[in-house]
């Protein structure tokens, strides 16, 4: 099979960028041909106001350059992960044009909502879900700018009026159930929507002593590191090491209990998810499918998560970790302490997450899922043009 990714990297190194880059390593290395159309948001040091705006709504120049590709090339599928800002909804009407299927995975909310996270001032907001996102634009959800918010707003109102969202896509992944339901709730046909969990390829862990709590992740607001800080100060004598940097950072100095270890490579996040007793996960936003919940399953880790969004229901209460209230400080610590108390009952979580990795979550599963998905939206292409 040829196929063709596409993908809008960040200035900042995200999960998506990881999910994209995994998933093309997957279909090299089982013989598939792949191609990149790929941009990079550096690029945009160099552009006007103007230029961006108009390239995030339709982009003449990234459209002319897919097609050429796709010409070219003659591949049996896209595979779209971002398109913000320099590519553009234009190749979807390309790939329209030249009759081949497209799919899309759905990594965040931006097809709903400007801000993307439907975080608004620290807590959940759904004011534009189902409906024209002009509130985002007057509140200036993305990025405080009211410029920009008006520019994203713009772009997703545009591409449902002319249909974009409803006809030019042949399929799009949802990274689990509780996501599909909101880009069905937010308008999206539902018989379009499939669901595709994110993967890795971790080998089973040795087993070893565990102590410790670990968190992995951008450290952001929409992340929870307000509620990480204050279970820390609460507990006191719970060793949690943070991996991971961003704007919040300075939060984390003079917290008894946590160390900030900076960024760290895979196998450095690895050796941390290998002895820590769970991941702490205190997201105040809903967060699609962290990667990293995905790393912590792999490496028999259980997991302290908000019972928020997807995670209420990725993490089984008392299963494979422990829920607590989004937002609360004082019931993640009560959490933590619990966890400390029962090591043996963690030690049985840790086992129960692996299980669960190795029954869903493996590159093998993975590649299953993503080839019946290619494959069912090429036979809904065909049957569009027949």
């Amino acid at each position: 099979m040829k196929i063709v990714v596409v993908h809008n990297t960040y200035h900042h190194r995200g999960g998506e960028d990881s999910v994209m880059e995994a998933e093309v390593a997957l279909l090299s290395n089982r013989g598939h041909s792949v191609e990149l159309f790929l941009r990079n948001n550096d690029a945009i040091l160099n552009m006007s106001r103007a230029s961006v705006a108009v390239q995030t709504v339709w982009s003449i120049h990234a459209g002319r350059e897919f097609e050429a590709l796709l010409r070219s090339f003659e591949p049996d599928v896209v595979h779209v992960h971002n398109t913000f800002p320099l590519i553009s909804p234009a190749i979807y009407w390309v790939s329209d044009r030249l009759g081949v299927p497209l799919v899309q995975t759905l990594h965040n909310f931006r097809l709903l909502c400007p801000q993307a996270m439907f975080l608004r001032e620290g807590k959940v907001c759904e004011d534009c879900l189902g409906k024209l996102p002009w509130r985002g634009a007057v509140r200036g959800c993305y990025r405080e700018s009211r410029l920009q918010s008006t520019v994203l707003a713009g772009m997703v109102t545009l591409h449902r009026v002319i249909g974009t969202w409803q006809d030019k896509v042949t399929r799009y992944i949802a990274l689990n159930d509780f996501c599909r339901s909101k880009f069905i709730e937010g308008g999206l046909p539902a018989e379009r929507i499939v669901v595709k969990p994110n993967f890795v390829d971790f080998e089973a862990p040795a087993e070893s002593d565990r102590s410790g709590f670990l968190f992995v992740g951008r450290l952001s607001v929409e992340k929870g590191i307000d509620v990480l800080v204050g279970a820390a100060s609460l507990l006191g004598d719970a060793a949690t090491r943070v991996a991971g940097t961003g704007p919040e950072i300075a939060r984390l100095e003079g917290v008894k209990g946590i160390t900030a270890l900076g960024a760290l490579s895979i196998d450095g996040v690895k050796n941390e998810m290998s002895r820590a007793t769970a991941l702490v996960m205190p997201s105040i936003w809903y967060e699609n499918f962290p990667r990293t919940l995905v790393e912590a399953f792999a490496c028999g880790l259980p997991v302290i998560a908000s019972r928020i969004g997807a995670l209420g229901e990725l993490v089984s209460h008392g299963l494979t970790g422990l829920l607590f209230e989004p937002g609360n400080s004082k019931d993640l610590a009560e959490k933590m302490h619990w966890a400390q108390q029962h090591p043996a009952a963690m030690a049985q979580m840790g086992r129960n997450a692996r299980a669960v990795y190795e029954a869903e979550y493996t590159a093998e599963r993975n590649y299953q899922q993503l080839m019946a998905i290619y494959a069912d939206a090429i036979d809904a292409a065909q049957t569009k043009t027949s």
